[in-house]
């Protein structure tokens, strides 16, 4: 795919939308499919108006997959091409938008209102989160920078609970348990306990596995609790959770140890430990046509950690606030809805030589959308944030105040048919790994995007569609550069973070949905993109780690009542690990099914991942004599049997 058949839709489709429709257009009619309610701008909102792209997977979506983390629900029922994550586990670096190897540097997680994101290069743990207390994931595409601030260029990802839905909660409980290949053991238990407006919360878990190769065995388990109280305009609770890891860490494989072997481990005495605590607090009130509401996050991470013979660890202490606020009333005659909003952070990590590093962050944000009585609505939003960021104990420092701004705009064309565009600015600073390693007397700068975004939604009886063209263009791109004069150059080992010349991302997205029948439903999500370097030794090159396609398919079938089959193919393009793209990684095709049969109030399933046990990989770092090296295999076919019994 050329970026020139690119540009000319992309700069068309916005300007047709921004076209004079006549005042007399038709607004929104409901249709046959249920109305999307979305809670990535930070209240819930209808999506079927919104100037954005949301894609939402529910608790039912995740449980008829089987996927059995966060990461793997995502990767699984949206195709976002996910990396495997060295310190196993089941975690995966996902990539919403082609950033490649700083992924998680582009994108913000939030969970029930708090942000997860670390201010490291060490990447946020999704898999600790207990899959069966998960209400919904919204993937919020391209710059959330206005609403979620630093680091939002690639997407938001919001991560919901059941407990923190705010929905009438009901007494029940479910104990589910499962056995599979590579010596899975699985169990996991939920219980609500609801009377007289308060309600208790409790989800648990615990995974063991041998998984796929040698010194690859991997315990690990969680726990959230969540107390509340709900009356008729006020909410109010306490969350605390917890998960550990404790995984032995294989190590990469060279091209002909994958070839001869992909099981084989060289790094017996690798290991590595997480444990995380968290803790927040949450309230919401209606008062007249305001909506309040406060998130306060408290954060604990621990690493311990030995990898080649090198043993490390640190402490991260986090802590999160918001405050927002929502008035909806009209204005001049039209629907108006203002958001305002501060969000405050504070970042800690103690490494075990007592090196320190810190980051403080403060913002302030505020968001206006309009419609007109045509239906047309507008929406503007402003943000500015300042950071302090030290590394080092002090010696190395980057303090500056960044800001953001958005426009947008959706018309509908029909009861069916709306469009939208929207542009602004998003940003980040190096984090505290960044700054403190890069080329000598060379500060990094901060990134800048400049985002363009349109896209249509159709709805009509059983059929959904959204399409979106996008494409960023990005100034002073933060990066690790293996070819870049760092600090150990002098003794022969080149490297450094830098800001890169000027890149891009461009692509298209298709999201479909068809309900065939009552008991059938058919899913696709089609991403063909580009992420290149727009000058400098590597323009005309691709970002490593970025495919250039990605498709899921799936599809849900209730033959009989209490029967469900559902199963998905999921391909993801090949890709380079290197920036002078001398070598590729092999694009790869995967296949899952699930079988679930209810009886009573038990359920019991039998799932596949990989069916047809193609041999594939989805992280290498390097490329040698034209070849992929420090490779990272994926597990081959495996099967998982499991009962699920509810109360």
């Amino acid at each position: 795919m050329k970026i020139r058949q690119l540009r000319a839709p992309l700069a068309a489709l916005p300007l047709a939308v921004l076209a004079a429709w006549p005042a007399h257009a038709q607004t929104l009619a409901s249709s046959n499919l249920p109305e999307t309610v979305v809670t990535a701008t930070r209240f819930a909102e209808s999506l079927a108006s919104l100037p954005l792209g949301v894609s939402v997977i529910t608790a039912d979506e995740i449980r008829a997959s089987g996927a059995s983390t966060v990461n793997e629900a995502v990767m699984r029922l949206l195709g976002v091409p996910g990396r495997q994550d060295s310190y196993g586990g089941g975690d995966y670096a996902l990539d919403l938008r082609g950033f490649g190897a700083t992924s998680d540097s582009n994108q913000v997680v939030v969970l029930d209102g708090v942000r997860l994101n670390e201010a490291d290069l060490g990447g946020t743990r999704l898999a600790g989160i207990p899959i069966d207390a998960v209400e919904r994931i919204e993937v919020l595409r391209g710059t959330g920078a206005v609403l979620y601030g630093e680091g939002a260029s690639g997407g938001v990802i919001v991560i919901t609970t059941k407990a923190g839905m705010g929905k009438e909660r009901r007494n029940q409980a479910s104990v589910y348990g499962a056995l599979g290949s590579n010596d899975l053991r699985e169990l996991r238990a939920n219980a609500t306990v609801s009377s007289a407006g308060f309600s208790l919360d409790l989800s648990a878990q615990r995974r063991e596995s041998d998984n796929h190769r040698d010194n690859f065995r991997a315990e690990s388990d969680g726990a959230d609790l969540t107390a509340q109280w709900s009356g008729d305009s006020v909410r109010v609770g306490l969350r605390h959770g917890r998960d550990s890891l404790d995984g032995r860490l294989p190590g990469p494989l060279t091209a002909q140890q994958y070839l001869d072997n992909p099981a084989l481990s060289f790094t017996p005495d690798d290991f590595a430990a997480v444990r995380n605590e968290r803790t927040g607090a949450f309230a919401e009130a209606l008062l007249g046509n305001w909506q309040l509401a406060a998130d306060a996050g408290w954060r604990e991470k621990r690493l311990d950690t030995t990898q080649g013979g090198f043993r490390f660890g640190y402490d991260i202490d986090a802590r999160q606030t918001g405050l927002r606020a929502r008035h909806s009333a009209p204005l001049a005659g039209h629907a108006n809805v203002f958001v305002l909003g501060h969000d405050r952070g504070r970042w800690t990590r103690v490494s075990q030589s007592n090196s320190e590093a810190r980051q403080t962050t403060r913002a302030w944000y505020v968001r206006d959308d309009i419609t007109l009585a045509g239906g047309t609505r507008w929406s503007a939003g402003l943000r500015t944030e300042s950071f302090d960021k030290r590394a080092r104990n002090g010696a190395d420092r980057l303090n500056d105040r960044l800001r953001a701004w958005e426009l947008g705009v959706s018309q509908p064309l029909d009861p069916r048919t709306t469009v939208w565009a929207r542009v602004g600015t998003s940003y980040r600073l190096a984090n505290v790994d960044e700054f403190s390693f890069t080329s000598p007397a060379v500060p990094i700068r901060p990134q800048t995007s400049r985002d363009l975004e349109s896209g249509v939604r159709w709805s009509e009886g059983a059929w959904r569609l959204e399409a979106r063209l996008y494409r960023s263009a990005i100034t002073d791109e933060i990066g690790y550069d293996p070819n870049a004069v760092g600090p150990s150059s002098s003794f022969g080992f080149n490297g450094a973070n830098i800001n890169f010349d000027p890149t891009r991302r461009i692509g298209l997205e298709l999201d479909a949905d068809w309900k065939v029948a009552p008991g059938l439903k058919l899913g696709a999500k089609l991403a063909l993109r580009r992420s290149t370097f727009r000058d400098g030794p590597y323009s005309g090159s691709d970002v490593p780690l970025a495919p250039r396609r990605t498709l899921a398919l799936r599809a849900d079938w209730v033959p009989l009542a209490g029967h469900r089959v559902s199963g998905g193919l999921n391909f993801v393009g090949s890709q380079h690990p290197d920036f002078a793209n001398a070598c590729r990684m092999p694009a790869y095709t995967t296949a899952d099914a699930r079988y679930a049969v209810q009886v009573k109030n038990m359920e019991l399933s039998l799932g596949v991942n990989n069916l047809f046990d193609r041999d594939f990989y989805t992280q290498a770092f390097r490329c040698t004599a034209g070849q992929a090296t420090a490779i990272y295999p994926e597990a081959g076919r495996t099967f998982t049997a499991a009962l699920r019994v509810s109360f």
